[in-house]
């Protein structure tokens, strides 16, 4: 799904996904001299804050665009894919997720490694998308219907067996399953403004599902989904022309 897409994800979707790394990187106790892991790091946004707090850090992704993306910021990054990191036990004084959990097919089985990596005491902290609709997910999601697109059949699904509910309760009882100790959930409500070009941008270079879904069509579905986005937009645009989409996340932490 992230194959090639890096610099694209950079120009679009990864400002909405900034917005939680301060609160995160608190709720995982990272100051000055804290040694700590950036799981499925992206382009490195939280890994160069992390940085910028005096931390130590060191990231990985699954996608080797983004590990090269993160390394030309000069993050010590490598690939690595869950539930399997390539660090001894109780490496790290703390562990953080930005958006990870949701993207994994056994959260489960992540987040008891994550647990694994983090020194007796050391603090874990994740984000992952609320349930419920996103503001800008559903912009896309009903222009794709209004299109009459048909999502295509190979788009990854989570096993029933591995879901959990995506409520700050819901995440607090997956960290507890991973031998998190004290763990807490909370939600993080904001409102990404972005360019009409730039949101569109993501999904037209198929990041994400809703990219997948929008790459999966004909020619002409995806014009018509084009026109359908545009009238859809213009009626959530503020007077400079940029789009105001509400967004709530999960974050939650917990103790090794």
């Amino acid at each position: 799904m992230w194959d090639g897409r890096a610099t694209a994800y950079a120009a679009s979707f990864a400002r909405l996904c900034a917005h939680p790394v301060g609160a995160l990187l608190d709720a995982a106790g990272v100051t000055a001299g804290t040694y700590v892991l950036d799981t499925g790091t992206g382009t490195g946004t939280a890994a160069v804050a992390a940085r910028a707090r005096g931390a130590r850090v060191r990231a990985v992704d699954a996608d080797a665009g983004m590990v090269a993306a993160a390394r030309g910021r000069g993050i010590d990054a490598r690939v690595a894919v869950l539930p399997g990191l390539p660090f001894p036990d109780g490496e790290f004084d703390a562990v953080v997720g930005n958006f990870v959990v949701n993207h994994v097919g056994r959260p489960r089985a992540a987040l008891a490694e994550l647990r694994r990596v983090l020194r007796p005491g050391g603090r874990l902290a994740v984000t992952l998308w609320a349930g419920g609709g996103q503001a800008g997910m559903e912009l896309l999601g009903r222009a794709c219907e209004a299109a009459g697109a048909v999502p295509p059949a190979y788009l990854p699904r989570l096993d029933p067996a591995e879901d959990f509910p995506r409520t700050p309760e819901g995440l607090a009882g997956l960290l507890t399953d991973a031998g998190l100790a004290a763990a807490e959930g909370g939600t993080l409500h904001w409102e990404h403004r972005a360019g009409v070009e730039e949101w569109w941008g993501g999904a037209a270079a198929g990041i994400a599902t809703i990219g997948r879904v929008v790459t999966s069509q004909t020619p002409k579905t995806v014009a018509l989904i084009r026109r359908e986005y545009d009238r859809l937009a213009a009626g959530v645009t503020d007077g400079d022309g940029l789009l105001t989409l509400p967004h709530t996340a999960l974050l939650g932490h917990g103790t090794a």
